[in-house]
């Protein structure tokens, strides 16, 4: 079986890659039956060169190879039919700016893999970015304070060579006494909280957070039972929650009382109840005055979000009065940095960190008949031109006209 690590054509580009030229290494080893090409490509993090020099080829025709694996979308001049993809599609949520991409994935008799439908039997994602999306995206919302309250200046990410030159910039850094809240517990929520307890600020439980005054910088950890609540008054569950959350509401707002920096590292199902909405953010104890919204749902769950902004201009303000975007720094505005595309400032670790998983869990599946079902959940389309059973739900946004 031949697979092809394909070129990123999607701008801005991306120069991240599922597998470093060591890495492929590995995959080569572990599995002689497979053989991997790399298609040439003068943006990846990694050089041409670097294939080369241990063993791979390197070419600009990749028609030959059985399944193709990328980062993001593939511009649909570039699929080629009758293929298996493994990229991010960012369709499964009916994103409407895709939508032609999977209608053309499913005329093509493509199999599409997206990453994030690789997932464990429980729904648990098996791959991803999320830790350096976490990672990142705290140390932005640092950079944002120090910028805005001329404390510090921290570099961009993507001026520094990896995470250990991230970790070096910090340590260069005086936090100044805020309450810090992060949301979430998954790998976005671990990655930020790495930067925080590099940073040593230390960490407190809800109900200290939620009464206590400190002499020093200190953040908090909440779940979804924390920041969501039954109606009803009863105790909640947080794994009822991810199956139907009708039924509860956002229990948020004692935490917006308390916080200086929000770090948003949840997830954020549908139906589920906003963390705070626009009203909220009016209310004179609303005290939250920096968003760093990783999660970046936008006009959704975290009311300041109002798009995304980008690498190159990452920060924007929030007005609550005229709930419009000011400037970051503005009098009275709440400074969001919402950026959607978080590890691709850090190209080399994301993309080292991601080939592991990748290679653990979704190769073996090649060749051991796929006894843990992990391509049999993950697989959208299939190479009859359907939706697969699992994404029967996708039919309606195929169907609908643009």
């Amino acid at each position: 079986m031949k697979f092809a690590i394909i070129k990123e054509r999607k701008n801005p580009p991306d120069r991240r890659v599922v597998f470093s030229p060591e890495k492929l290494v590995e995959a080569r080893t572990q599995f002689s039956q497979a053989e991997f090409i790399v298609e040439s490509s003068d943006i990846r993090v990694f050089p041409d060169a670097a294939y080369k020099a241990l063993g791979f080829k390197v070419t600009d025709d990749v028609s030959d190879c059985d399944v193709m694996i990328g980062v993001k979308e593939v511009p649909i001049e570039h699929l080629i039919p009758n293929k298996k993809y493994f990229y991010f599609s960012h369709t499964i949520k009916k994103q409407p700016y895709n939508r032609k991409l999977l209608q053309a994935m499913l005329e093509k008799n493509i199999e599409m893999i997206d990453h994030e439908t690789i997932i464990q039997d429980n729904g648990a994602r098996l791959i991803g970015f999320g830790r350096y999306a976490g990672l990142v995206g705290a140390y932005n919302g640092f950079r944002a304070l120090g910028l805005r309250d001329e404390l510090f200046n921290l570099p961009k990410v993507e001026t520094l060579a990896d995470l250990d030159a991230v970790k070096a910039e910090l340590d260069k850094i005086t936090i100044p006494n805020i309450k810090i809240l992060l949301s979430g517990t998954g790998k976005v929520a671990k990655g930020a909280q790495e930067i925080l307890d590099h940073l040593q600020i230390k960490q407190v439980s809800d109900a200290l957070y939620l009464t206590s005054k400190f002499t020093e910088p200190v953040y908090c950890l909440v779940d979804v039972m924390e920041y969501a609540k039954r109606s009803d008054g009863k105790v909640g569950d947080k794994w009822e929650f991810y199956k139907d959350p009708t039924g509860y509401e956002s229990n948020f707002m004692p935490y917006a009382k308390e916080t200086d920096y929000f770090i948003a590292g949840h997830f954020y199902g549908n139906g589920a109840p906003y963390l705070f909405t626009r009203e909220d953010a009016k209310h004179p104890d609303f005290n939250i005055n920096l968003v760093a919204d990783i999660s970046c749902d936008v006009d959704g769950p975290v009311a300041s979000t109002l798009r995304a902004s980008t690498i190159a201009d990452p920060f924007y303000g929030y007005d609550p009065k005229s709930e419009s975007e000011v400037a970051y720094d503005a009098d009275h505005a709440i400074t969001v940095m919402a950026v959607d595309n978080l590890p691709c400032e850090l190209p080399k670790d994301a993309s080292e960190g991601f080939g592991e998983a990748f290679l653990e869990h979704v190769i073996p599946a090649f060749f051991n008949d796929d006894k843990d079902r992990v391509l049999e959940r993950a697989q959208m389309t299939s190479k009859d031109g359907k939706l697969t059973p699992r994404f029967s739900y996708l039919q309606d946004f195929v169907n609908a006209k643009d």
